[in-house]
């Protein structure tokens, strides 16, 4: 399980460095270039540009927590993102609740291992005023993320 004070000490590296940043997306091209290659490809091109570039940063820090706990992953493939990606979209399908943060119980409640890094990715999108995320991208960018993190994180708990 990667604990909070973990995702705490990356967002705050991160935070203070754009070099970090650059450094952090030239190891993930090295070792998941599958991964980065999804984050540019034409399903985020519905997402703003500042979404954009929070997506690429809260990336960082997930792919980053998890490798500073586990050390490298294996190789994420087209076919497990996109198996990933449809079954999170089935789970959110199947909920009837109405707010945001209803909806997403379902996935804390599947995967307990994930609680830290979901509650990072569902605070990060909250709609306040330092989150560039927009009320339209929230539950894309959620499962998106959400499928990066299974991608990344449950080989390692098997």
């Amino acid at each position: 399980m990667i604990e909070a004070f973990i995702i705490d000490e990356v967002t705050e590296e991160l935070s203070a460095s754009e070099k970090a940043v650059e450094k952090t997306l030239d190891m993930m091209n090295e070792q998941q270039p599958i991964l980065l290659a999804y984050l540019f490809s034409e399903s985020f091109e519905v997402f703003t540009e500042q979404e954009r570039e929070f997506i690429l940063f809260l990336v960082c820090v997930i792919w980053k927590s998890i490798f500073r706990v586990f050390g490298p992953q294996e190789i994420v493939r087209e076919t497990h993102l996109s198996a990933a990606d449809d079954a999170n979209w089935g789970l959110l399908n199947e909920v009837e609740g109405h707010r945001f943060r209803e909806r997403l119980d379902v996935f804390f409640k599947q995967h307990p291992e994930e609680e830290e890094l979901l509650a990072f990715i569902e605070d990060a999108i909250l709609d306040d005023d330092e989150s560039p995320v927009t009320n339209e991208g929230r539950e894309p960018i959620f499962v998106s993320l959400k499928s990066i993190v299974d991608c990344l994180l449950l080989p390692n708990l098997r």
